[in-house]
């Protein structure tokens, strides 16, 4: 007996596809008809074909582009449970990169407001100041920094790199069988682009930094199965902008206070952000440092979490990779951060701490105070 066939418009109804979307997917490959009239090219579909229609529609409500909707709609055919898996790798994607984006648009708001209170989501509470270094102008102020790299107690090779100079902090943490070579390549990237020179609009500073972040994803392209995180900072002389990518950290002490200015772009923070599982459960998931962005020469550069935020004198920053910020509570790094009198000491203070807790893995960090520019 001969499957029943439902015509075009049919199957439209049923799926609540539009015609010209189903003629769209065929040519695409995604969804085929089951016959195509060969006199009037008209466009046939069977039952069994509604199911996965449904899920091609469902997918691009929520956004997932066609290339990984047949790619789902196909684990699904034999998967069902990697089909799911897949969708949940998808969403927790879109989560990360909507924080992200929420990041940049409440630095900019700070930004545009001019001086102003300024709040902060804290580990331990919230830390509040005047913009631009109470009165000062942004041309007075300065850096000073202090850079370590330290292989840690387990590792038998060091795959962190850094950089401190006075208007351009770095810190990566390389992964794969050359993750040496691409955290030293991004590092290496990023001092080769030319800065704009304070005092420099925010948004030429913003696009200059895309564009290192840009040089930075292209220059590890070809390291096999590697690629690295970034954790960024542009100096304009009042303001540090911020590009982040991966699980490194870049972090604010202000009044004692510690801020954490990043979120890590991992699945179990996205699951964090989506109320999907509790804060205090996350340090101890063994997928923890699964990464949802970082650089690795592929086709399409990812893109960083952006910020932009003002400074004040007395203000320290601390950037660092996971080797510190995985093994150390918060209230642990503010008190070696505040223990520190320079920034070379508490450098030197970040590094014992993770080597007390047994410095599973490579570190990096790079503190830098903001400081009177005559000073």
């Amino acid at each position: 007996m001969p499957t029943p066939m439902l015509t075009i418009g049919d199957f439209a109804r049923a799926t609540r596809l539009s015609a010209k979307a189903l003629r769209r997917y065929d040519e695409l490959g995604l969804l085929p008809p089951a016959r195509v009239d060969p006199f009037t090219g008209y466009r046939y579909y069977t039952d069994e074909q509604v199911e996965r229609a449904r899920l091609v529609a469902w997918l691009r409500r929520i956004g997932m582009p066609l290339a990984e909707v047949g790619r789902v709609c196909d684990l699904y055919g034999t998967d069902p449970a990697g089909a799911a898996r897949a969708i949940r790798a998808y969403w927790a994607r879109v989560e990360s990169e909507t924080a992200a984006r929420r990041g940049l648009a409440v630095s900019l708001v700070d930004r545009l407001k001019g001086p102003a209170d300024m709040s902060f989501e804290t580990t331990s509470g919230t830390a509040s100041g005047t913009d631009s270094g109470r009165g000062l102008a942004p041309s007075a102020l300065a850096l000073w920094t202090a850079v370590r790299l330290d292989r840690g107690l387990v590792r038998p090779s060091q795959q962190d790199a850094a950089l401190a100079g006075p208007r351009l902090l770095a810190v990566a943490d390389g992964y794969g069988p050359e993750g040496e070579a691409a955290a030293r390549a991004v590092v290496g990237a990023l001092g080769s682009v030319p800065a704009p020179e304070p005092p420099a609009r925010t948004g030429d500073v913003l696009n200059a930094l895309e564009d290192a972040v840009r040089a930075a994803d292209a220059a590890v392209t070809g390291l096999a199965d590697s690629g690295t995180t970034l954790t960024a900072a542009l100096w304009t002389g009042g303001r540090l902008v911020l590009a982040h990518l991966g699980d490194s950290r870049a972090y604010l002490m202000r009044d004692g206070v510690l801020v954490r200015l990043t979120r890590d772009h991992t699945v179990v923070q996205a699951l964090v952000d989506a109320g999907e599982l509790d804060p205090a459960e996350a340090a101890d998931r063994p997928d923890r440092a699964v990464l949802l962005k970082a650089l690795d020469g592929g086709d399409v550069p990812p893109e960083p979490e952006l910020g932009v935020h003002e400074a004040r004198p007395g203000d320290r920053y601390l950037l660092c990779t996971d080797g510190l910020s995985a093994v150390a509570p918060g209230e642990e790094i503010r008190r070696a951060l505040a223990a520190g009198g320079t920034p070379d000491d508490a450098a030197e203070a970040l590094v014992a701490l993770a080597r007390e807790l047994g410095g599973p893995d490579n570190m990096a960090c790079v503190v830098a105070d903001v400081v009177p520019a005559d000073g």
